[in-house]
């Protein structure tokens, strides 16, 4: 099992869906396990070798009004992205700008 190396409360945005969980990075993944799992937005968990860049976001009110600056956009390899609204966005981005 990989080392936990920050667990934080975030809420996951998806356009204007939103779900409160747990963010969790370790030393080989980043996962998102969602506290209501009935919402659809997760559990997700990606390698951190598949991340492609880390960035500044904006939490929005119906995924269209910028509520916050308090979010991170994680895109992946793959063309997937996550917007992740959570406390300590600076230092989420530097652990993880670490990895890209």
């Amino acid at each position: 099992m990989s080392k936990v190396i920050k667990s934080t409360h975030a809420t996951i945005q998806n356009g204007a869906a939103k779900s409160d969980g747990k963010l969790t990075l370790s030393e080989r993944h980043i996962s998102f396990e969602p506290y209501n799992k009935q919402l659809g937005l997760g559990p997700y968990c990606y390698e951190r070798s598949q991340i492609l860049s880390v960035k500044k976001s904006k939490a929005k009110g119906a995924g269209i009004l910028p509520l916050s600056s308090d979010a991170i956009e994680i895109q992946y390899k793959d063309n997937q992205s996550q917007t992740f609204i959570l406390a300590s966005k600076d230092e989420w981005l530097a652990l993880l700008s670490v990895a890209s």
